[in-house]
């Protein structure tokens, strides 16, 4: 069973290129840094909101990487581009038995 998290932020109109120029290094320094990091999705959002999307092979994982935080140069300039955190979930994806 993966967990799936789920934030969603706004970011200013200004700034929305400055966090698309940072994600490709953002997701670079998670491919590298993180442990059971599988995958991202960003979904713009009416209002200057957004939702990323991201998977880990487990709760164990999201959790660590959430303790390290901005600790990469390309995490740093995704977040600094961010005006607002909005919310931040966390689920269990099950698997095809429905684990």
């Amino acid at each position: 069973m993966t967990t799936v998290e789920l934030t969603r932020f706004r970011v200013e109109p200004s700034r929305v290129p400055e966090l698309l120029r940072a994600r490709p290094a953002m997701l670079a320094d998670f491919r590298a840094d993180r442990a059971g990091f599988l995958d991202a999705r960003l979904v713009r959002l009416p209002g200057d909101q957004w939702l990323d999307i991201v998977t880990w092979r487990g709760p164990e994982d999201f959790a660590a990487s959430r303790a390290k935080g901005a600790n990469l140069p390309g995490i740093g300039a995704f977040f600094a581009a961010i005006a607002e955190l909005i919310s931040a979930e966390e689920g269990d994806e099950p698997g095809p038995a429905g684990d």
